[in-house]
Parts: structure tokens; sequence; C-alpha cells
């Protein structure tokens, strides 16, 4: 199974209105790059991934799970983006930072390193086990 991190501004969208957004999860819509374009339709229902803070904390805070599949977006009128739904799983112990990812040679070669401006990114399964644990997570 595919991990996948997910990245969103507090201040639009944040960890906590995810986690209010219960079993029925919402929509991550909004989208506009080809290659997170990509990513999104690759994803299938029960694969997690990282919820990331951009901006202002850029950090890892949580984890989150694909509910529903490809499909399009609402908000695009072009009609060439699409979007999946997720849900909250697991809060993070202590967020993980940009900061330190950026500082712990096993993640030199992560997306969020090399190109942190992509939206949808995957996730190896070895960072994805150093990030959980850093987070102080247990194994999801």
């Amino acid at each position: 199974m595919a991990h996948w991190l997910f990245k969103s501004e507090p201040k639009t969208w944040s960890w906590d209105q995810q986690v209010a957004a219960g079993a029925k999860g919402t929509f991550w819509n909004g989208v506009r790059n080809h290659l997170a374009k990509k990513q999104l339709m690759a994803m299938q229902i029960g694969e997690r991934g990282f919820f990331y803070h951009s901006n202002e904390d850029k950090a890892v805070v949580g984890v989150v799970e694909v509910i529903k599949t490809y499909y399009p977006d609402h908000t695009d009128e072009s009609g060439k983006f699409g979007m999946v739904d997720i849900k909250a799983v697991a809060p993070f112990a202590r967020p993980v930072t940009l900061a330190e990812i950026k500082s712990d040679p096993r993640l030199a070669e992560m997306v969020l390193v090399n190109n942190s401006r992509l939206s949808v990114q995957p996730v190896s399964e070895e960072e994805w086990k150093i990030i959980l644990s850093l987070g102080g997570v247990d194994a999801l």
C-alpha cells in the first residue's frame, strides 16, 4: 500500500478542521498541478498519508486515510483536475517540522525535501516509518 503527504495551509484547512469532519471526512480539492493530479489519481481507498501544515507551521501534524478515490473537483472550471476524500486517523504526539525532516540524513531523498512546493506527494515506506517514529505515533 502506498503512503502520501497532503499539504494544507492551516488558515485554509487545518488539522483541527480535518478532525472535526469526523468519519465522513472531507474532499481534498484545489490541486492544480499535473504531477500532484497523478498522485491523487494513484490513491486507493485505505491508503494513508501525512497531514502537513505548510507556510506558518511547516510540520507534519497527523495521519489521514483515503476514503474515496479520484473524482472531478467541483471547484475546477477547466474540468482537468480532481480530488479524493480523506478522513483524520491519528494526531502526532508532537509535530515533525520541515527543518527536522531536512536535517535527518535518512530523509534526504524525500519529495518534501527536494520538491517542497508539491501539494500532494508520495512517501516511501521507510520515510513513513521514520516520520511516524519522530512524531511519537505507533505504526499505523
